[in-house]
């Protein structure tokens, strides 16, 4: 005998049935949607959670970085204001030298207060530029005037040096002013 296939009613269907599908089909197919579903969100948690961990590292990073050079120029400001008095004080060694009193007693304690400011500040990272013979580089010196170069392979290059120039833990806190040769 011929079986006859039965069709369906709207009272027969749930939303999830299909003609096609077995019962038991379609819970593994909605189980297997689902499933993907999860695989993909829990992979897309995944890679949020490790861009998140980066980014966190990037900012330790990061803030070490800015930690340790505000450290390093922290009395930059101060440092700078003495650069003036450090001027003076080598303006006055070389005026006492001229003038021969380098022998005198005062000229000892003099050297000695000049000797204690220059160490401090060394300690603290500051070191004078030496540029005098240096070829001319507009990002750490600054020109004041150029003159005629006394020989030719002084063109292009520092001949004097009018006001002396400092970094501070290898960056310029004071462009040396120079004399260029042409």
């Amino acid at each position: 005998m011929e079986e006859q296939v039965k069709k369906p009613q709207e009272s027969d269907l749930t939303g999830e049935e299909t003609l096609t599908n077995a019962p038991g089909q379609e819970e593994n197919t909605t189980e297997e949607s689902e499933l993907e579903k999860l695989k993909a969100e829990l992979e897309s948690y995944k890679d949020k959670y490790i861009r998140t961990i980066a980014e966190f590292d990037n900012f330790k990073r990061r803030s070490a970085k800015e930690r340790i050079e505000l450290m390093q120029t922290a009395g930059k400001d101060i440092i700078t204001e003495l650069l003036d008095v450090l001027d003076d004080c080598e303006r006055a060694q070389q005026t006492l030298e001229k003038a021969g009193q380098t022998e005198a007693a005062e000229w000892e304690g003099v050297k000695l207060v000049f000797n204690k400011l220059k160490s401090k500040l060394q300690n603290r990272g500051l070191k004078a530029m030496e540029v005098v013979n240096q070829v001319f580089d507009a990002d750490l010196h600054e020109a004041v005037t150029e003159i005629p170069a006394p020989q030719e392979e002084m063109k292009g290059k520092i001949i004097d040096e009018v006001v002396k120039g400092y970094l501070l833990n290898d960056k310029v806190i004071r462009h040396p002013k120079v004399v260029v040769g042409k």
